[in-house]
């Protein structure tokens, strides 16, 4: 399993736009992803699921990949995540 934590930056957290653009890129892995917000967690190829968690500016939260090509499923979020929020 390969993880990665980033605080989101974008004054406007995690709404609709980038949500949607985020897990479009996620739903590109094979395996799994998990992303979680303090105790809460969710899939991270649901649109729904993901704005449920309701992501603000300054919220950490850490994405878990599994699956046969987890670490390039990883590396590719971890660069759009760090260019998009």
């Amino acid at each position: 399993m390969k993880e990665f934590s980033y605080t989101i930056k974008d004054p406007l957290g995690i709404h609709a736009r980038p949500a949607g653009l985020l897990v479009k890129q996620l739903q590109t892995a094979a395996g799994g992803v998990t992303i979680t917000r303090g105790a809460d967690s969710c899939d991270g190829k649901k649109l729904l699921a993901l704005m449920k968690l309701r992501i603000k500016a300054g919220d950490t939260v850490t994405f878990k990949f599994d699956g046969a090509d987890e670490a390039e499923a990883a590396k590719a979020a971890e660069t759009f995540v760090k260019g998009l929020l």
